[in-house]
């Protein structure tokens, strides 16, 4: 499998981690060890996990972790008024802590390619309507974080 798919993969595995270990509390060790060897790569109830990029997977979750009050907070910032980051759908949260998370942090990841990404990683679970507002959050947020990407020069 090529690079850019186990990092798809990887990228939908830490959502579905990020969800679950809001859901569920658990912490970290336990999670990369539930996911790493029941989850990626494997089969459950006849639907096959693609093979991710573990360490990409781990970096994810490492980093939302630890910048989680910080990316919630521009997150908040970047949301609608009225609809704080608590009151979003667990899942679009998940997605977009990690979408912000790579964003922030992962510079060697273009901005676009990041917030396709995850606006994909949002229509394997919802409709048009939840991945157009991923779309726009990230892409807001790719703005104040990555400026410079969206800066178009004019000859």
């Amino acid at each position: 499998m090529a690079n850019g798919e186990q990092r798809s993969a990887a990228r939908l595995a830490a959502v579905q981690a990020l969800y679950q270990m809001e859901m569920t509390g658990k912490g970290l060790n336990e999670i990369f060890a539930e996911f790493e060897s029941f989850w990626i790569g494997n089969e459950i109830e006849g639907a096959r996990y693609k093979e991710a990029e573990v360490e990409f997977f781990r970096d994810i979750l490492r980093g939302v972790l630890k910048d989680q009050e910080t990316i919630d907070r521009q997150l908040d910032k970047t949301l609608a008024d009225g609809w704080p980051l608590r009151r979003v759908d667990p899942v679009v949260r998940a997605i977009l802590r990690a979408g912000a998370y790579e964003l922030k942090k992962r510079r060697d990841i273009p901005a676009r390619v990041c917030i396709k990404e995850y606006v994909d990683v949002a229509g394997a679970f919802f409709g048009r309507e939840e991945s157009g507002m991923i779309n726009a959050v990230l892409d807001e947020t790719a703005r104040q974080y990555r400026a410079e990407e969206f800066f178009e020069t004019r000859l």
